[in-house]
């Protein structure tokens, strides 16, 4: 499972997250377009006209901003002129229709596409990274190993490093019970194939509910002595937790549902994608 693989071509450059927010606010629109038109995005009925134009583009970045300044919704919506409640009300509606993950899957294709890989991957990475919360987050635990009480994030992601599974959990559950939901959604999706992680993944209980669902659990030791040795591509999910923590609403959880949290998960992931499928495009109108 070591294997090498050609990435899409990108040019070398600075991690700059507001380089190209417009590309973040063009797929949500293009995925809200699309949405309407199938039928999965029914229209608005209220008092109040729903956002368009400009105003729905601001609102947009305001979600994005949440996300990776860590701002608070009122903070939020003092700056870009909207009612913080109808910031709120859009994520929270949006969120609920599905939208997140289905743009996160439609970037994650054509990312695939773009490296020359097929649509489905064949192996994945699991593991976890516990973060802080606030007393009002929806539930917090204690990881007695690394000391923060809070929650804690498990992934599945594929070789590229991008999320194909998520789940939150209090921070004292295991990880060998925390990845089980992560296995179901992954089956729910169709895959049926390898999942690499690292020792906290043994044990019969947990190898026997990956096979019920047509997985191998695959763990192997990633470090020896506290010092971290990459092995195959069991690097790529530390690096996509790497990702998560540059965006300081998931830093320190105050999110109120289990959904929420997700959802600015997999906008964060949302936001990277969109940024580098961008860049591959003007490169290639370049070349």
């Amino acid at each position: 499972m070591g294997t090498a693989f050609r990435p899409a071509r990108t040019s070398p450059a600075s991690w700059d997250a507001f380089a190209n927010v417009d590309a973040f606010v063009d797929a949500v629109l293009a995925e809200l377009t699309a949405m309407a038109v199938d039928g999965t995005r029914s229209a608005r009925s209220g008092p109040k006209p729903p956002l368009t134009g400009t105003a729905l583009r601001r609102a947009i970045m305001a979600i994005w901003c949440v996300c990776f300044c860590g701002m608070q919704w009122r903070a939020i919506g003092l700056l870009c002129d909207i009612a913080f409640g109808t910031l709120y009300t859009l994520f929270a509606r949006w969120t609920r229709l599905g939208l997140w993950r289905r743009l996160l899957d439609r970037l994650i294709l054509a990312w695939r596409q773009a490296c020359g890989d097929k649509p489905v991957s064949s192996a994945v990475i699991v593991d976890s990274r516990s973060c802080q919360s606030a007393p009002t987050c929806f539930t917090r635990g204690f990881d007695g190993g690394k000391k923060i009480k809070g929650i804690k994030i498990h992934l599945a992601v594929d070789k590229y490093g991008f999320p194909l599974a998520i789940n939150v959990s209090p921070a004292n559950r295991h990880d060998s019970r925390g990845i089980v939901p992560v296995l179901h959604q992954l089956a729910g999706r169709g895959f049926k194939g390898t999942a690499l992680g690292d020792l906290s993944y043994r044990g019969q209980r947990l190898s026997k509910a990956g096979k019920a669902l047509g997985i191998t659990i695959q763990p192997s030791a990633g470090g020896h002595d506290g010092t971290f040795i990459p092995q195959g591509i069991r690097w790529v999910v530390e690096r996509s937790l790497g990702w998560v923590s540059r965006y300081r609403r998931l830093n320190i959880i105050f999110e109120r549902t289990e959904a929420h949290l997700v959802a600015f998960i997999e906008i964060a992931f949302i936001s990277i994608l969109s940024r580098r499928l961008v860049r591959l495009a003007t490169q290639e109108i370049s070349a």
